[in-house]
């Protein structure tokens, strides 16, 4: 009764998670990370130089972005026509910006990024315990095939394919989901991986990771009852992130009072643009963070700002 018990409830927990992987939609970048109609033609009218990057950077003077492309250029997706948000990543198979993209998978049909990521990780996790939990009561079974022990029928092959396709399973779905584990204690996604973030500064493949627990939170939310129930909690609007940049912004080196932390001996500064109220208490716990004063920011030495070019980014 408990192993009927138990089946039932792997079953509508990996269905569940599954559904909601399937049928999320992708979130995309808010109305103010998209051009607006003179900008829009400006771009169009201006030839690639100058111009249009002071169009850019114009329209991205007030946005929580910190990430730039390798020349050092502002995110621009021309072909959704918006400064792209930190982490955000146009999808060649959807056509769109997906906030925080992790990739694009076949196996679902869908993207996974921000909106969905937290019920992809479930559905690895009860799809596995579902595969282990198939495969350790089909165990006695498929041992008593190989004694002669079950009754010389069709049934005996079935229950043969049934422990091989469960194993098999188990394997692959374990280094999926360990892989998407070690992805969710550092802060990264897949596409992150491959390439590290670049911020204004310099290319800094931890740049949003602020420690375990915090990393976890961010995919997880706060309230661990809703943890592995596949409803949405995850922190934040996918749209801005937090983020320990190891150099003050040159561009924002007149806004008093930022925040920093210490690790190897080196002041790590946090940008000083606001972030969303739902994710900049991830930063608020001490000792991670704490005030400096203007006499220690004026200390620093700023590093000239990279010249901002188009470049189109997937």
């Amino acid at each position: 009764v408990v192993c009927l018990v138990a089946y039932h409830i792997f079953f509508m927990l990996f269905v569940w998670s599954y559904w909601k992987t399937i049928f999320t939609l992708p979130m995309n970048p808010s109305k103010e990370f998209h051009l607006s109609y003179s900008d829009k033609e400006s771009l169009e009218r201006e030839p690639r130089g100058e111009s249009q990057q002071e169009v850019l950077r114009r329209a991205a003077k007030d946005l929580p972005i910190y990430t730039r492309t390798m020349s050092g250029a502002i995110r621009y997706c021309d072909r959704c026509h918006l400064v792209k948000p930190d982490r955000c990543h146009h999808c060649s198979v959807c056509d769109k910006c997906i906030l925080k993209m992790d990739h694009h998978c076949p196996w679902v049909n869908n993207c996974v990024g921000f909106s969905n990521y937290k019920f992809f990780l479930l559905f690895l996790a009860y799809s596995l315990l579902y595969c282990l939990f198939i495969a350790a009561t089909d165990l006695q079974y498929f041992i008593k095939f190989w004694t002669n022990g079950l009754p010389d029928t069709q049934a005996k092959f079935h229950i043969m394919f049934l422990f091989f396709a469960a194993a098999m399973f188990s394997v692959s779905l374990s280094s999926l989901f360990g892989y998407h584990c070690w992805l969710v204690s550092k802060n990264k996604s897949t596409l992150e991986v491959f390439r590290a973030p670049i911020f204004r500064h310099r290319t800094d493949k931890n740049g949003f990771s602020l420690g375990f627990s915090k990393n976890l939170r961010q995919v997880f939310g706060d309230e661990k009852k809703y943890w592995l129930l596949p409803v949405f909690s995850s922190l934040g609007d996918g749209c801005s992130f937090p983020t320990c940049l190891v150099n003050q912004d040159p561009e924002q080196a007149s806004t008093p009072g930022g925040l920093n932390s210490s690790s190897k001996n080196e002041n790590h500064l946090f940008p000083a643009k606001p972030l969303r109220d739902s994710q900049s208490h991830l930063l608020t716990d001490p000792p991670s963070w704490s005030e400096t004063t203007a006499k220690a920011e004026k200390g620093k030495v700023g590093m000239s700002n990279p010249a901002l070019t188009m470049e189109n980014e997937t």
